[in-house]
């Protein structure tokens, strides 16, 4: 019988992974940022990571994406992983964390 799989674990494994990826404008994770919308991990170790940018014309629309799927897939267990980037909802300050907003001096 296969051993089964803590998905709730394995999709904090992920958070731990983007929370090392920081946006180089500011100096903050992307995480509590607010940039990542939702981590999915189904029982085959897919990854599906839903997120999205400051705004479209983010000068790192094309790089950041590709990072959080690099590293997110460099997690010895995940056997395949997709990025969603979407724009809706639109980012805002409102989806920081409280320690990211005290981090840079918004509380």
């Amino acid at each position: 019988m296969a051993e089964e799989l803590n998905t709730d674990q394995l999709g904090e494994d992920v958070v731990r992974v983007l929370k090392t990826i920081y946006d180089p404008e500011i100096p903050v994770d992307i995480y509590e940022l607010g940039l990542i919308y939702d981590v999915f991990v189904n029982e085959d170790s897919d990854v599906k990571i839903l997120m999205t940018l400051t705004s479209p014309n983010c000068p790192v629309a094309e790089s950041l994406p590709q990072e959080v799927k690099e590293k997110a897939a460099s997690l010895d267990w995940v056997n395949e992983c997709e990025v969603e980037l979407t724009f809706d909802p639109a980012w805002s300050q409102e989806l920081m964390s409280e320690e990211a907003k005290l981090e840079l001096g918004m509380l």
